[in-house]
Protein backbone atom coordinates (compact mmCIF):
# COMPACT_ATOMS: atom_id res chain seq x y z
CA UNK A 1 0.00 0.00 0.00
CA UNK A 2 1.12 3.21 -1.06
CA UNK A 3 -0.76 6.56 0.89
CA UNK A 4 -0.96 9.37 -1.32
CA UNK A 5 1.42 12.16 -0.05
CA UNK A 6 -0.93 15.23 -1.52
CA UNK A 7 -4.33 14.41 -2.57
CA UNK A 8 -7.24 16.20 -3.38
CA UNK A 9 -11.24 15.65 -2.67
CA UNK A 10 -13.01 16.36 -5.66
CA UNK A 11 -16.64 17.30 -4.50
CA UNK A 12 -19.17 18.49 -7.73
CA UNK A 13 -22.33 20.41 -5.89
CA UNK A 14 -25.52 21.66 -7.21
CA UNK A 15 -28.18 22.85 -4.08
CA UNK A 16 -26.28 20.96 -1.86
CA UNK A 17 -26.40 23.45 1.19
CA UNK A 18 -27.76 21.29 3.73
CA UNK A 19 -24.77 19.06 3.25
CA UNK A 20 -21.53 20.88 3.03
CA UNK A 21 -21.24 21.20 7.17
CA UNK A 22 -21.07 17.31 7.77
CA UNK A 23 -19.22 16.70 4.48
CA UNK A 24 -16.22 19.25 5.56
CA UNK A 25 -16.16 17.73 8.85
CA UNK A 26 -15.98 14.23 7.96
CA UNK A 27 -13.25 15.07 6.10
CA UNK A 28 -11.64 16.68 8.30
CA UNK A 29 -12.04 14.23 10.69
CA UNK A 30 -11.17 11.64 8.50
CA UNK A 31 -8.65 12.72 6.13
CA UNK A 32 -7.34 15.44 7.85
CA UNK A 33 -4.27 15.04 4.94
CA UNK A 34 -6.35 16.21 1.86
CA UNK A 35 -7.48 19.26 0.57
CA UNK A 36 -11.09 19.86 -0.93
CA UNK A 37 -12.09 21.20 -4.49
CA UNK A 38 -16.20 21.92 -4.50
CA UNK A 39 -17.07 22.10 -8.32
CA UNK A 40 -20.62 23.96 -7.99
CA UNK A 41 -22.88 24.07 -10.99
CA UNK A 42 -24.98 27.16 -10.40
CA UNK A 43 -26.51 26.33 -7.29
CA UNK A 44 -29.41 28.86 -5.64
CA UNK A 45 -29.45 27.63 -1.99
CA UNK A 46 -26.70 29.32 -0.55
CA UNK A 47 -24.09 25.94 -1.03
CA UNK A 48 -20.83 28.48 -2.71
CA UNK A 49 -21.83 30.91 0.20
CA UNK A 50 -21.50 28.06 2.79
CA UNK A 51 -18.54 26.37 1.52
CA UNK A 52 -17.07 29.92 1.26
CA UNK A 53 -17.37 30.32 4.66
CA UNK A 54 -15.45 26.87 5.78
CA UNK A 55 -12.42 28.58 3.61
CA UNK A 56 -12.05 31.52 6.31
CA UNK A 57 -11.27 28.38 8.57
CA UNK A 58 -9.29 26.32 6.17
CA UNK A 59 -6.95 28.42 4.42
CA UNK A 60 -5.71 27.44 1.18
CA UNK A 61 -7.19 23.50 2.29
CA UNK A 62 -10.71 24.27 0.65
CA UNK A 63 -11.59 25.33 -3.05
CA UNK A 64 -14.39 26.55 -4.97
CA UNK A 65 -15.08 26.39 -8.40
CA UNK A 66 -17.85 28.23 -9.75
CA UNK A 67 -19.87 27.85 -13.29
CA UNK A 68 -23.02 29.51 -13.77
CA UNK A 69 -25.50 26.77 -14.66
CA UNK A 70 -25.59 22.94 -15.06
CA UNK A 71 -23.25 21.56 -17.40
CA UNK A 72 -23.12 17.69 -16.31
CA UNK A 73 -21.05 15.83 -13.52
CA UNK A 74 -18.58 14.71 -16.34
CA UNK A 75 -17.42 18.09 -17.35
CA UNK A 76 -16.88 19.01 -13.81
CA UNK A 77 -14.61 16.23 -12.89
CA UNK A 78 -12.60 17.26 -16.32
CA UNK A 79 -12.47 20.44 -14.98
CA UNK A 80 -11.27 19.45 -11.92
CA UNK A 81 -9.09 16.95 -12.91
CA UNK A 82 -7.38 19.37 -15.04
CA UNK A 83 -7.38 22.21 -11.93
CA UNK A 84 -5.88 19.55 -9.87
CA UNK A 85 -2.56 18.45 -12.67
CA UNK A 86 -1.88 22.09 -12.81
CA UNK A 87 -1.34 22.23 -9.29
CA UNK A 88 0.69 19.27 -8.89
CA UNK A 89 -1.76 16.90 -6.27
CA UNK A 90 -0.36 13.11 -6.48
CA UNK A 91 -3.91 11.96 -6.48
CA UNK A 92 -7.84 12.47 -6.67
CA UNK A 93 -10.32 11.24 -5.01
CA UNK A 94 -13.94 11.38 -6.68
CA UNK A 95 -16.84 11.91 -3.70
CA UNK A 96 -20.52 12.89 -3.89
CA UNK A 97 -21.82 15.88 -1.84
CA UNK A 98 -24.53 13.96 -0.47
CA UNK A 99 -23.19 11.70 2.26
CA UNK A 100 -24.03 8.90 0.23
CA UNK A 101 -20.04 8.14 0.39
CA UNK A 102 -18.39 7.54 4.02
CA UNK A 103 -15.73 10.21 4.57
CA UNK A 104 -14.00 7.67 7.02
CA UNK A 105 -13.47 5.15 3.44
CA UNK A 106 -10.67 8.05 2.40
CA UNK A 107 -7.74 6.48 3.77
CA UNK A 108 -8.59 3.24 2.23
CA UNK A 109 -9.19 4.15 -1.23
CA UNK A 110 -6.43 6.97 -1.04
CA UNK A 111 -3.53 4.08 -0.30
CA UNK A 112 -3.27 2.46 -3.20
CA UNK A 113 -2.17 -1.17 -3.03
CA UNK A 114 0.62 -2.06 -4.75
CA UNK A 115 0.84 -2.33 -8.81
CA UNK A 116 -2.51 -0.44 -9.37
CA UNK A 117 -3.13 3.36 -9.92
CA UNK A 118 -6.89 3.41 -9.34
CA UNK A 119 -8.94 2.30 -6.50
CA UNK A 120 -12.82 2.10 -7.00
CA UNK A 121 -15.02 2.02 -3.65
CA UNK A 122 -17.01 -1.09 -4.53
CA UNK A 123 -20.95 -1.61 -3.36
CA UNK A 124 -20.60 -4.69 -4.74
CA UNK A 125 -17.39 -6.66 -3.95
CA UNK A 126 -17.18 -8.94 -0.20
CA UNK A 127 -17.92 -6.29 2.55
CA UNK A 128 -19.41 -3.99 0.36
CA UNK A 129 -23.05 -3.04 0.41
CA UNK A 130 -25.84 -0.52 -0.40
CA UNK A 131 -28.37 0.90 1.98
CA UNK A 132 -31.68 1.76 2.04
CA UNK A 133 -32.53 1.40 -0.84
CA UNK A 134 -35.66 -0.14 -2.83
CA UNK A 135 -35.70 -3.67 -4.87
CA UNK A 136 -35.82 -1.40 -7.96
CA UNK A 137 -33.08 0.48 -7.61
CA UNK A 138 -30.77 -2.31 -6.60
CA UNK A 139 -31.57 -4.48 -9.50
CA UNK A 140 -31.26 -1.38 -12.08
CA UNK A 141 -27.79 -0.63 -10.47
CA UNK A 142 -27.02 -4.64 -11.03
CA UNK A 143 -28.24 -4.34 -14.90
CA UNK A 144 -26.21 -1.10 -15.16
CA UNK A 145 -23.06 -2.85 -13.81
CA UNK A 146 -23.39 -6.14 -15.56
CA UNK A 147 -24.15 -4.41 -19.19
CA UNK A 148 -21.31 -2.18 -18.99
CA UNK A 149 -18.97 -5.04 -18.13
CA UNK A 150 -20.04 -7.12 -20.23
CA UNK A 151 -20.01 -4.53 -23.13
CA UNK A 152 -16.21 -3.10 -22.49
CA UNK A 153 -14.63 -6.46 -21.46
CA UNK A 154 -14.15 -4.86 -17.65
CA UNK A 155 -13.91 -7.41 -14.81
CA UNK A 156 -14.65 -4.64 -11.95
CA UNK A 157 -17.91 -5.39 -10.37
CA UNK A 158 -18.78 -1.40 -9.66
CA UNK A 159 -18.10 0.52 -12.93
CA UNK A 160 -20.99 2.71 -11.94
CA UNK A 161 -19.98 4.40 -8.50
CA UNK A 162 -18.63 7.69 -8.01
CA UNK A 163 -16.10 6.98 -4.93
CA UNK A 164 -13.01 6.54 -6.82
CA UNK A 165 -9.30 7.63 -6.08
CA UNK A 166 -6.97 8.36 -9.41
CA UNK A 167 -3.28 8.58 -9.19
CA UNK A 168 -1.74 11.77 -10.91
CA UNK A 169 -0.11 9.43 -13.88
CA UNK A 170 -4.04 8.02 -14.90
CA UNK A 171 -5.38 11.21 -15.53
CA UNK A 172 -1.77 12.66 -17.11
CA UNK A 173 -1.98 9.69 -19.54
CA UNK A 174 -6.11 9.48 -20.22
CA UNK A 175 -7.07 11.61 -22.98
CA UNK A 176 -9.29 13.94 -20.96
CA UNK A 177 -10.36 15.82 -23.59
CA UNK A 178 -11.96 12.97 -25.74
CA UNK A 179 -14.36 12.09 -22.26
CA UNK A 180 -17.21 12.52 -23.80
CA UNK A 181 -19.83 11.50 -20.99
CA UNK A 182 -22.07 14.14 -19.09
CA UNK A 183 -23.80 12.11 -16.68
CA UNK A 184 -22.88 9.49 -14.53
CA UNK A 185 -21.72 7.39 -17.23
CA UNK A 186 -18.56 9.40 -16.87
CA UNK A 187 -17.79 6.73 -13.58
CA UNK A 188 -17.88 3.86 -16.56
CA UNK A 189 -16.17 5.82 -18.88
CA UNK A 190 -13.36 6.97 -17.06
CA UNK A 191 -12.42 3.73 -15.79
CA UNK A 192 -12.99 2.13 -19.29
CA UNK A 193 -9.98 4.42 -20.48
CA UNK A 194 -8.04 3.75 -17.54
CA UNK A 195 -8.16 0.13 -18.11
CA UNK A 196 -7.54 0.51 -22.00
CA UNK A 197 -4.54 2.65 -21.53
CA UNK A 198 -2.84 0.09 -19.03
CA UNK A 199 -3.79 0.59 -15.64
CA UNK A 200 -4.94 -1.50 -13.20
CA UNK A 201 -7.75 -1.15 -11.09
CA UNK A 202 -8.45 -2.80 -7.90
CA UNK A 203 -11.71 -2.84 -5.84
CA UNK A 204 -12.58 -2.25 -1.92
CA UNK A 205 -15.97 -2.67 -0.69
CA UNK A 206 -17.62 0.60 0.64
CA UNK A 207 -20.99 0.77 1.87
CA UNK A 208 -23.45 3.39 0.21
CA UNK A 209 -25.86 5.35 1.83
CA UNK A 210 -28.88 6.91 0.30
CA UNK A 211 -28.10 10.83 0.85
CA UNK A 212 -30.35 12.21 3.62
CA UNK A 213 -30.53 15.61 2.46
CA UNK A 214 -31.32 17.35 -0.35
CA UNK A 215 -32.70 15.86 -4.37
CA UNK A 216 -31.40 13.10 -6.61
CA UNK A 217 -29.65 14.16 -10.05
CA UNK A 218 -30.66 11.11 -11.17
CA UNK A 219 -33.02 11.68 -14.52
CA UNK A 220 -34.23 9.59 -17.39
CA UNK A 221 -31.96 11.12 -19.54
CA UNK A 222 -29.02 10.23 -17.63
CA UNK A 223 -30.00 6.70 -17.18
CA UNK A 224 -30.09 6.70 -21.39
CA UNK A 225 -27.05 8.67 -21.65
CA UNK A 226 -25.76 4.99 -19.77
CA UNK A 227 -26.72 2.85 -22.09
CA UNK A 228 -25.58 4.50 -25.71
CA UNK A 229 -22.27 5.60 -24.27
CA UNK A 230 -21.22 2.56 -23.36
CA UNK A 231 -22.51 1.34 -26.88
CA UNK A 232 -20.15 4.22 -28.09
CA UNK A 233 -17.27 2.79 -26.22
CA UNK A 234 -17.50 -0.10 -27.37
CA UNK A 235 -17.36 0.67 -30.92
CA UNK A 236 -14.17 2.17 -30.36
CA UNK A 237 -12.56 -0.27 -27.53
CA UNK A 238 -9.62 -1.45 -29.07
CA UNK A 239 -8.58 -5.42 -28.85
Amino acid sequence: MVLAARPLVVVPTCDEVDNVDALLGGIARDAPFADVLFVDDGSRDGTPDKIRRHQSSRPGRIHLLERPQKAGLGSAYVLAFRWALERDYDAVQQMDADLSHDSADLPRTLDFPAGHDVVIGSRYVPGGATVNWSLSRKLLSWLANRYAGAMLGLRQRDLTGGFNAWRRRVLETVALDEVRSAGYAFQVEMKYRAAQAGFALAEIPIVFAERRAGHSKLSASVALEGLTRVWALRRERRP
